[in-house]
């Protein structure tokens, strides 16, 4: 019997050693546990901390480049509206030139060719785009119509013939649709002015309604502006009507073809040439 309690009391002490050491193994794993846990967690905020920081720095990047960009916006736009002095006195800016660039791609390379300067090209290129928004591609461009430049001043020469009756300041019907036309350039840009000139040939001419050759160019460019007003909406305060009677002529009045050349209109749009170029390229 008493072998018996022996046995029991070592078995229970035997035990009782196991599930201590049992329970330090877990106590230990437990604290391994958790101190790998707030590693983790002080890991963790300082992973966070730094891409904080890395974040406010891309952000104070990006800032720097968006204000680059503005920067670079800004001398673009201050480069394009810089005006230059060029050699032969064309004063234009350099977003114009790029225009006249473009535009002059299209003119033949004949007439290219013949531009010594940068005012011959501006001349060509107004030429061509406003010769295009006119639609005069059916006229004979050295008797009917003839655009040219002047500095900031483009001119629009209109053969008689394609006004009006010969010794008549009537417009006649046929004019109606280069009229519609040079209104609707005028109307299409504000900064745009109009001078109409009438000339004559050198022939005198003395009528119950006309005195003479100044009464008749006169006559003629009032009825043009009378007609770009009433009829096509041009505003009576962008226009002036003007005569040179026979004192400006083309060429001599020595014979019938040369005094035909010499019996004309002349239409002078006086623009902001930037403007001007910036109305072309929308056409």
């Amino acid at each position: 019997m008493k072998k018996i309690s022996i046995l029991l009391l070592t078995t229970i002490l035997l035990s009782s050693c196991v599930s201590k050491k049992k329970y330090m193994a877990l106590e230990q794993e437990n604290g391994e546990i958790k101190s790998e846990l707030a590693k983790t967690r002080v890991e963790k905020e300082d992973l966070e901390d730094k891409f904080a920081k890395i974040q406010a720095r891309v952000d104070r990047y990006n800032e720097k480049i968006n204000t680059l960009n503005e920067d670079v916006e800004g001398l673009k736009i201050e480069n394009d509206i810089k005006l230059d002095v060029n050699a032969d006195g064309t004063v234009m800016s350099n977003e114009s030139k790029r225009k006249m660039m473009a535009t002059l791609e299209n003119v033949d390379p004949a007439k290219l060719a013949e531009a010594k300067t940068l005012k011959d090209s501006m001349n060509l290129a107004v030429q061509y785009n406003l010769s295009k928004t006119m639609g005069t591609s059916d006229l004979n461009e050295d008797e009917d119509i003839a655009v040219n430049i002047n500095e900031t001043v483009v001119m629009i020469s209109i053969s008689d013939k394609m006004l009006f009756n010969t010794g008549s300041y009537r417009i006649s019907n046929k004019a109606n649709n280069i009229l519609q036309k040079l209104a609707d350039v005028i109307n299409s840009e504000e900064s745009i002015d109009v001078m109409v000139e009438g000339h004559t040939d050198s022939r005198t001419i003395n009528t119950e309604k006309i005195a003479d050759n100044w009464d008749l160019s006169v006559l003629r460019a009032t009825s043009v502006v009378r007609k770009l007003q009433n009829k096509y909406g041009v505003a009576p305060e962008k226009m002036i009507a003007s005569g040179r009677s026979s004192y400006q002529p083309l060429v001599e009045n020595d014979s019938r073809e040369n005094r035909s050349k010499n019996r004309r209109t002349r239409i002078i749009l006086m623009p902001n040439i930037d403007k001007f170029f910036a109305l072309m390229e929308a056409n």
